[in-house]
């Protein structure tokens, strides 16, 4: 008991470090920006903040704005939006110097001057990627990421590291060391996660142009909740060497990295940043595929599957409402929009995602929580991985008629054979393609589909795993998939909601009807799906839809 408390208390002591370590750094950023402010007291920073980031970057480019004033004026309300809501852990004060650099250097490269956001789990070299885990405090990385690389090469001045929840593995963004980040629209809400802290950030306006990763939702859930644009590539697409991630090694559940920002514009100008020679030759497992303007550009009518339900999560009205109106104004605007049929989305939530993540049983998963001192939002996942098998098999059997869904997630969290790996393996690729088949029979462009909104209230999403089917299901296929805020709650919403029942009538059903109650005003999203490797015509799809 005595090594336990002890043990306890050296925990306690690194998270106060951490946190004196972030009071630091906001302490910093305030006085780098009065500083400034009384040195050029003419700065109109409310237009700097206003300006979308293509024209933000033409002005840094052609020398009408100097770095320094827009690298301040997005630290005074990056600093704003963290007191509010606690999303930056970080000050990357070696940014300053690169300000100053860049006043010298000559102007090259897309982002030049361009203040962006960094996930936690995202390298910064000499900073931290804890992931919320107490044990990865005060173990700096020794260089940075190959995303991070390629950003400064492109002139862009990296200046904040922002929060997540603990593991990655939620979709709320709270852990031990840094706690609660809120909803920079409403702060008794969830930025959603697990790039959370990003979502706040610039869904507050305190970052430009933010970067984050996704693995079931993690750039997408933010994004919807805090009424801005992101967008998940393929996987491979852009390089993740140099990215923590929440279950390393497993390869059912595609993991991605990508940007978020207010407008689809600015995640274009993103990529085309990204997509550029430095990213191929500083790694070479990414396919060297430049940015297609053409396709991005056309204005050719579009073929667009879309459908308004998974019937496994119960839209709210507002999201339902959000693709039928979506539909409406792409039909008028001269698309085609064609009804397409999804099936057996409980069996690739339950047998692909669940399973395919937690293929080991979940060991390597619990490892990763040896001596912290807490589960996050993760309880569910990490007691049923610790249970011994005869349980798991009684509870799968007791609970089947009763709650199926607890049933089925009991039943993915076994430990599978590598035999039963390389066949799972196999049936989610057959999976993908049959997927693809229907997608081809159809003659589709892209597809238009539902995004889990609006944000759901501080703690549940940790209560509601099983609701993040509408975005896990296209990192199971691997596809690009963005989201785009299209509408807002409004009281016919809300009135609808109270006879919001749910597919299976269990408590998780009930739980999520309680958790969209209260949400009159509060941004919903659609979610814009392509092939493999075609971002380029999901971000087009997207501008389509931003536009109408």
């Amino acid at each position: 008991l005595l090594l336990r408390w002890r043990r306890r208390r050296a925990l306690w002591r690194k998270v106060a470090e951490a946190h004196e370590r972030q009071e630091r750094s906001l302490v910093r950023m305030e006085a780098a920006v009065q500083r400034f402010r009384e040195q050029h007291p003419s700065v109109s920073v409310a237009s700097i903040l206003s300006l979308p980031l293509p024209e933000l970057s033409r002005k840094l480019r052609d020398g009408s704005l100097p770095p320094d004033h827009v690298f301040y004026a997005y630290v005074g309300k990056a600093l704003q939006l963290a007191t509010e809501t606690n999303c930056i852990t970080e000050f990357l004060q070696e940014s300053e110097t690169q300000v100053r650099k860049a006043k010298l250097m000559e102007k090259q490269g897309l982002l030049y001057g361009v203040p962006v956001s960094i996930k936690d789990s995202i390298d910064c070299q000499g900073h931290d990627s804890t992931l919320g885990f107490i044990k990865n405090l005060n173990k700096p990385a020794a260089e940075d990421s190959v995303v991070v690389q390629v950003l400064k090469r492109q002139g862009a001045i990296p200046f904040v590291k922002t929060n997540v929840p603990q593991s990655l593995i939620s979709y709320d963004c709270k852990n031990l060391i840094f706690g609660q980040t809120r909803n920079p629209l409403l702060y008794t809400r969830t930025p959603g996660g697990s790039s959370g802290g990003e979502g706040a950030l610039v869904g507050g306006g305190g970052s430009i142009l933010g970067i984050g990763t996704d693995v079931g939702g993690s750039l997408r859930f933010p994004a919807a909740f805090c009424g801005i644009c992101a967008i998940k590539p393929t996987g491979k697409r852009l390089s993740k060497r140099g990215i923590m991630s929440g279950v390393v090694g497993q390869k059912a559940v595609a993991a991605a990295v990508g940007p978020l920002a207010k407008d689809v514009e600015s995640l274009a100008l993103c990529l085309r940043a990204l997509l550029s020679e430095d990213m191929f030759s500083l790694d070479s497992t990414v396919p060297p595929l430049p940015f297609n303007e053409e396709v991005y550009s056309s204005t050719k009518p579009l073929r667009i599957g879309y459908y308004e339900t998974d019937f496994f999560t119960m839209p709210s009205p507002a999201m339902r409402r959000a693709v039928r109106e979506t539909k409406q104004l792409l039909e008028e605007a001269g698309h085609t929009l064609v009804p397409f049929e999804l099936t057996n989305v409980d069996y690739v939530i339950f047998n692909y995602c669940v399973r395919g993540m937690f293929a080991d049983g979940g060991s390597s998963f619990v490892k990763k929580f040896k001596g912290e001192m807490e589960k996050g939002g993760t309880r569910l996942f990490f007691w049923l991985a610790k249970a011994p098998h005869w349980l798991k098999t009684l509870l799968c059997w007791i609970s089947k008629p009763f709650v199926p869904r607890f049933s089925s997630i009991i039943r993915s969290m076994k430990e599978n054979t590598v035999d039963e790996v390389w066949s799972l393996h196999q049936e989610i690729e057959d999976f993908c393609h049959q997927f693809i088949s229907q997608w081809k029979k159809l003659n589709l462009d892209v597809m238009l589909c539902p995004m889990l909104g609006p944000a759901l209230g501080i703690g549940y999403p940790s209560k509601l795993s099983v609701a993040v089917s509408y975005t896990m299901l296209y990192n199971a296929l691997d596809f690009p998939a963005g989201v785009v805020p299209v509408t807002l709650v409004t009281d016919e919403d809300e009135e609808q909601l109270k006879g919001y029942k749910g597919y299976y009538q269990d408590w998780w059903d009930r739980t999520l009807a309680k958790a969209f109650r209260g949400s009159v005003g509060m941004p919903v999203a659609v979610q814009c799906v392509a092939l493999p490797w075609q971002e380029e015509l999901c971000l087009r799809f997207m501008k389509e839809v931003e536009t109408l």
